[in-house]
C-alpha cells in the first residue's frame, strides 16, 4: 500500500512524543512492506513578523495544500494520514487531499481540534471551556503560547473551518485512547468516525529485579505535576530521579527534599537504560494525558508505572496489575503508593503486568495490524 504522512513537526525535534510517534510509524510501515512518504515541514521560530506568518498559514496554507496534492498525484497514494496539522499545514490540506479523492486519515494524539494549547488545561487546572464551542475563551485567555495573535490565528482557523465543514471531509479519526475518542465525540465528532488506534513502543531489553530507583521523565512544568511528588518524597522511601527541564525547573530544585536528584535533559538513546533500571516511573500529571510514551517505554521494559487518576492514564494503568493510580493533587496517597511499590516483590508483580501488557496491546506486530486495519477500513468507507 502506498501511504502519505504529513506532520507540522514540533520544534523540541526528538523530545517531542508526536514527533517519535510519527518517525516509528514510517519506519513500521516500511518495514512491514509498505511504501511510505513522509512530509514534515519545520517552522521557524522568530519575532512578530514571524508568528504573523505563521498564524495567516495556520487558518489556510495553500502552499501545503498544493503540496500534499502533487505528492498525492506524484506517489498515487491509496490514503493520506495528517498527525500534526499546526502551524505548516492548516486544515486546507485535508481539503486538498480529500479533493483528490483519497481517504483522509487524521490521528487525535491530543485536543488541538477542542483547545488552543491542546491540553484542556489552564491555569494548572483542567479546563473544558472551549470543548463543543467556537474556542474564542482560550483567545481571552491567550491560552496559545501566552500570544493573542496566536491564540487568535488558530482559533480563527478552527472556526473558519468548522464552518466550512472541512472536518466532515477526513474520512477516519484515530484517537490515541478511549478517554481522547470521547472527549472528541463530547466536543462533536461523530463516534462513528473514531476508532482507537494506540501508540507503541519498540522491543527493549527487559528489568531485572525490583529496580533501584523511581523515574520521573519529562517537562518541569506546571501541567506535570511535579510539585506534588516533590511533598510526596518528604516521607516516601527510596531514590527519586527527574529527567528533563522546563520553565519551573528552578522552582522545583529549590523545593526539593533529600533523596530527590534532578537529571536534567539526556539524550533520547540514555531513556531506555534509565527506564529500565527503575522501581517505577511515575507521571503525577494533573491534566488530560492522552497517551504518554514513556509508559508504553515502561511496559516493554517492564516496569510499573504510578500515575495520576486523570484523563488517558486511566486507559493506560491497570490499578493494582500494570501499575497503581493515585489521586493527582494528593501527596499522602502518592506516599502510600510508593511505599507499596518498595516492596521487592511487588515491584516485580506489577512489573510482569506491565510487559504482559506491552505484549498483548502495545507491540509492534499489534500497531502495525492496527494501522492496517485502519487504512483499509477508510478506503472501503472512501468507496462507498
Amino acid at each position: 500500500m502506498r501511504v502519505l504522512i504529513a506532520h507540522s513537526r514540533y520544534l523540541s525535534g526528538a523530545t517531542s512524543g508526536e514527533n517519535r510517534v510519527v518517525e516509528d510509524e514510517a519506519r513500521l510501515l516500511s518495514e512491514g512492506g509498505h511504501e511510505v512518504h513522509v512530509w514534515q515541514p519545520v517552522p521557524r521560530s522568530g519575532g512578530a513578523s514571524e508568528l504573523l506568518g505563521m498564524g495567516m498559514g495556520s487558518v489556510w496554507s495553500f502552499r501545503a495544500a498544493a503540496a500534499v496534492q502533487r505528492a498525492i498525484r506524484r506517489a498515487r497514494v491509496a490514503v493520506v494520514h495528517f498527525h500534526n496539522l499546526f502551524p505548516k499545514l492548516s486544515p486546507a490540506v485535508i481539503r486538498a487531499a480529500a479533493a483528490e479523492g483519497v481517504p483522509v486519515v487524521v490521528t487525535l494524539h491530543n485536543y488541538r481540534l477542542l483547545c488552543l494549547p491542546a491540553t484542556l488545561l489552564r491555569d494548572g487546572r483542567v479546563c473544558e471551556d472551549c470543548v463543543g464551542r467556537v474556542p474564542w475563551p482560550g483567545v481571552l485567555h491567550r491560552c496559545y503560547r501566552e500570544s493573542a495573535l496566536g491564540s487568535g490565528a488558530l482559533a480563527a482557523s478552527l472556526s473558519l473551518h468548522d464552518r466550512l465543514r472541512t472536518f466532515d471531509r477526513v474520512t477516519l479519526f484515530l484517537a490515541v485512547g478511549d478517554f481522547v475518542r470521547d472527549k472528541h465525540i463530547q466536543g462533536g465528532v461523530p463516534a462513528d468516525r473514531i476508532r482507537v488506534k494506540s501508540n507503541f513502543a519498540w522491543p527493549t531489553p527487559r528489568r531485572k529485579g525490583p529496580g533501584r530507583y523511581y523515574l520521573f521523565l519529562g517537562r518541569l512544568s506546571r501541567e506535570k505535576g511535579v510539585e506534588t511528588i516533590l511533598d510526596a518524597w518528604r516521607n516516601a522511601p527510596g531514590e527519586l530521579l527527574l529527567v528533563g527541564d522546563g520553565p519551573d525547573g528552578d522552582r522545583l530544585r529549590n523545593l526539593a527534599p533529600p533523596r530527590v536528584r534532578f537529571i536534567g535533559a539526556v539524550p533520547a538513546t540514555d531513556v531506555a537504560p534509565l527506564v529500565r533500571e527503575a522501581r517505577a516511573v511515575v507521571l503525577p500529571s494533573v491534566w488530560y494525558e492522552a497517551q504518554p510514551r514513556v509508559v508504553l517505554e515502561a511496559y516493554a521494559a517492564g516496569v510499573p508505572v504510578l500515575a495520576s487518576r486523570i484523563g488517558g492514564l486511566e486507559d493506560l494503568i491497570t490499578h493494582g496489575d500494570t501499575g497503581l493510580l493515585v489521586d493527582p493533587w494528593n501527596a499522602s496517597s502518592w506516599t502510600e503508593a510508593v511505599k507499596l511499590v518498595s516492596d521487592d516483590s511487588e515491584s516485580e508483580r506489577l512489573g510482569a503486568g506491565a510487559f504482559a501488557r506491552w505484549t498483548n496491546l502495545y507491540a509492534p506486530g499489534r500497531a502495525l495490524r492496527s494501522l492496517e486495519e485502519a487504512y483499509a477500513d477508510a478506503i472501503e468507507r472512501n468507496a462507498t
